[in-house]
C-alpha cells in the first residue's frame, strides 16, 4: 500500500508559501472545530484567502491537511504539558492539562477518527505517543505528591477524556458539558 503524499516541510518553503501553508492550516482548524473533519476543502481555501490550487499544492489530499492540523494541535498540547511540569501544585497541573486535552478533543470534532479511518496510522500513533508521554510526566509528579490515586494510569485518563469528548461533541453546549463531566471525573481521580 503506498502512502499518500504529505505536505512539504515548512522550513524549506519560501516565506509567502509558508504564510499560505500556515493560513490554510489555521482556517482548516477553525472549520473543523465548527463543522467537523468533513469540512469542505473549498471553504478552507476561501477562509484562508487562497485559491483551491494553492491549497492542493500544499495539501494534495484531505488526509494531508487533516494530519497537519492534528499534528500542530498535538504539539501545542504537549508544549502545554511541558509548561505545567514546573507548576507548584502537581495535582492541579495534571488536572489543568486534562482540561486542555478535553478542550482539544472537543475542538477536533472527529479529526482523530478521520485520520485513523482507512489509512496509515503512523501519524496518529506518533501523536498518541507524544500525548501519552506528556501526560505520563505530569501524572508521575502528581502521583509523587499524593495528589492522585496510585492505581491511575495515563491511558485511563486519556480514555476517560476521550469518552467524555465523544459523548458531548454533538451537543449544542458540548465544550461546557464536557468540562462539567471532566470535573466530576477529576474528583474521582484525586487521592482521598
Amino acid at each position: 500500500m503506498s502512502k499518500e503524499p504529505v505536505a512539504p516541510p515548512r522550513q524549506r518553503m519560501r516565506a509567502d508559501a509558508r504564510r499560505n501553508f500556515d493560513r490554510i492550516v489555521a482556517a482548516a482548524g477553525v472549520l473543523i472545530a465548527e463543522r467537523g473533519a468533513d469540512a469542505s476543502l473549498e471553504e478552507v481555501a476561501r477562509q484562508a484567502g487562497v485559491g483551491s490550487a494553492t491549497l492542493h499544492r500544499h495539501f494534495p489530499s484531505r488526509r494531508a491537511l487533516l494530519e497537519a492540523v492534528f499534528k500542530d494541535r498535538v504539539e501545542a498540547l504537549c508544549a502545554r504539558a511541558d509548561d505545567l511540569l514546573s507548576a507548584p501544585d502537581p495535582g492541579e497541573a495534571l488536572f489543568t492539562w486534562l482540561r486542555a486535552v478535553g478542550a482539544h478533543a472537543v475542538a477536533n470534532r472527529g479529526l482523530g477518527a478521520s485520520l485513523m479511518r482507512g489509512g496509515d496510522p503512523t501519524l496518529g500513533g506518533t501523536c498518541h505517543d507524544m500525548v501519552v508521554n506528556a501526560g505520563d510526566a505530569l501524572l508521575a509528579r502528581a502521583r509523587a505528591a499524593n495528589a492522585v490515586r496510585p492505581e491511575i494510569a495515563v491511558t485511563h485518563l486519556l480514555k476517560l477524556v476521550s469518552a467524555i469528548s465523544l459523548a458531548t461533541e454533538q451537543e449544542p453546549d458540548g465544550p461546557a458539558e464536557a468540562d462539567r463531566l471532566l470535573a466530576i471525573a477529576i474528583d474521582g481521580i484525586r487521592a482521598h
